[in-house]
């Protein structure tokens, strides 16, 4: 039998009146206040993260657009923008492996289309979880070098969305259903997910006052817009993950233990601001906790949304809002962290990444713009090449 939490309201009252003041101490619940200005700090990326950089061996077989799928501790997944079913495998070094395709309507293969890839090293397992079609969005399981070895199956009615690798055993995601359903009392599970048959042995649930439609009809032509493609709601940190509902104002972290705890909590409610304001988490670090705000609301480009970025400084107790630089260039180049992709990684090493096209790293070089190892990379390379991929990893 399944098992399944629940945190109530009743909880939350506890714990925000358990802290008291103005002054929040580091284990306090943190509280953001999504409608105060707050005052603006400029980070540098390496004085709290470690900087990797991976150029992507090229030559006529490995030849990607370099869009990170999944990286491991030796192992690291890419493919192309375009939908071509294309997978290439590299090692850490950037050095290429293989390259497999099993884009086809068989029983072992994959719609192109995918929409999550998965990196388990650990048994050597590539999970890729289709979109929803003939196949009704089943997850795949290849060895590494593309041979099958079984399919999973969600349950009857429902789809995972942001599945992730969460141990040896286990993915995490939430199951979701088509429907939205503004009147409910009770978020849609995050789900504990069995990678050998797809079932699912934990259900845990966040309790919400009331729902609220995430979906927003935009332009002229009807476009609708999911606001839940703009958010994460399952982020890993350290050995927790940081659980996100956008019709909750509490956000929670998951332990190991499978408890939740509130961890943030915003005010005012999002159920007070008409168009709703939202508070959403992106990257957590030992020194920042880094969050947006946005409304839900039209804008002139449909599916782009105007945000504050925001960040929590653990040291200081003290909210921002932030640009982020990389001393790596002498420009000091912005780093924008919402546009740049999370790796979700069982030992959680790699907190996001950024492709650095090759033209462009050559361009800088010739400028003079580089310094230390990105300088002796761009010094190798050739417009033409393959991009580099840059690791942002927690420091150690």
């Amino acid at each position: 039998m399944k098992n399944s939490n629940t945190i109530s309201a009743i909880i939350l009252l506890a714990v925000m009146a358990g802290c008291g003041g103005s002054k929040q101490s580091a284990d306090d619940i943190i509280i953001v206040d999504v409608t105060k200005s707050y005052p603006d700090k400029e980070l540098i990326l390496q004085d709290f993260m470690d900087v990797e950089y991976i150029p992507l061996e090229t030559n006529d077989e490995f030849v990607t657009q370099g869009d990170v799928l999944a990286i491991g501790k030796e192992i690291m997944l890419v493919k192309n923008y375009r939908s071509d079913g294309d997978i290439f495998v590299f090692d850490r070094n950037g050095k290429g492996l293989g390259k497999f395709n099993r884009w086809g309507q068989g029983p072992e293969e994959y719609i192109s289309t995918f929409i999550n890839v998965m990196l388990d090293e650990e048994n050597n397992e590539i999970f890729i979880q289709e979109i929803l079609g003939n196949n009704k969005g089943r997850i795949m399981v290849y060895d590494l070098f593309g041979k099958f070895l079984r399919s999973i199956s969600k349950r009857e009615g429902m789809n995972y969305s942001e599945l992730q690798n969460y141990d040896r055993e286990h993915l995490i995601g939430r199951e979701t259903t088509v429907q939205i359903d503004e009147k409910s009392t009770e978020s849609q599970p995050y789900a504990i997910v069995s990678k050998k048959d797809g079932s699912m042995v934990k259900d845990i649930r966040i309790g919400i006052k009331q729902g609220i439609n995430t979906r927003l009809i935009a332009g002229g032509g009807g476009m609708v817009v999911d606001l839940t493609a703009n958010t994460s709601s399952i982020i890993p940190y350290h050995k927790s993950w940081i659980l996100m509902e956008l019709s909750s104002d509490t956000i929670f972290r998951l332990l190991p233990d499978y408890s939740i705890t509130p961890f943030i909590t915003r005010t005012p409610s999002v159920h007070s601001t008409n168009p709703e304001l939202l508070l959403v988490p992106d990257i957590f670090t030992d020194r920042y906790y880094f969050l947006e705000t946005f409304k839900k609301e039209v804008e002139s480009v449909p599916g782009f949304f105007k945000r504050t970025k925001l960040a929590y400084d653990v040291q200081e107790n003290t909210i921002y809002e932030y640009t982020v630089r990389n001393d790596d260039y002498s420009t000091h180049k912005m780093i924008d962290i919402p546009f740049i992709k999370k790796i979700y990684a069982i030992d959680n090493e790699i907190a996001f990444w950024q492709t650095i096209e090759a033209y462009q790293l050559v361009e800088a070089y010739k400028k003079g713009e580089l310094k230390g190892r990105l300088k002796e990379i761009a010094a190798e390379l050739d417009e033409e090449d393959n991009p580099v991929i840059m690791l942002m990893k927690h420091k150690k």
